[in-house]
């Protein structure tokens, strides 16, 4: 196979990884800090309002939470294309 083509396959698949964690990061970020706010905000988390809590701190733990699993879903795709640190 061409290095064009394995290059094509692997953006392909480091897009299906990516598209999902952007969906959920929006969701959660604009979505439960500012859309579905009020009605979050009538759930309570540590004495805190729901709504509240996604809008200061709740979407940066999602955020990091995504990171953390994007590298480990990249550093299976890199092995698997033969581009990992233990390949170099």
């Amino acid at each position: 196979m061409s290095d064009k083509t394995q290059h094509n396959k692997y953006w392909q698949e480091n897009l299906k990884i990516i598209v999902p964690l952007m969906v959920v990061w929006f969701v959660v970020s604009f979505g439960c800090g500012i859309i579905f706010v009020d009605e979050l905000n009538n759930i309570r988390l540590g004495g805190y309002k729901l709504g509240f809590w996604f809008a200061q701190q709740g979407s940066i733990y999602c955020f990091v939470l995504l990171i953390y699993i994007y590298t480990k879903q990249m550093a299976k795709l890199d092995k698997k294309y033969s581009l990992d640190d233990d390949n170099q």
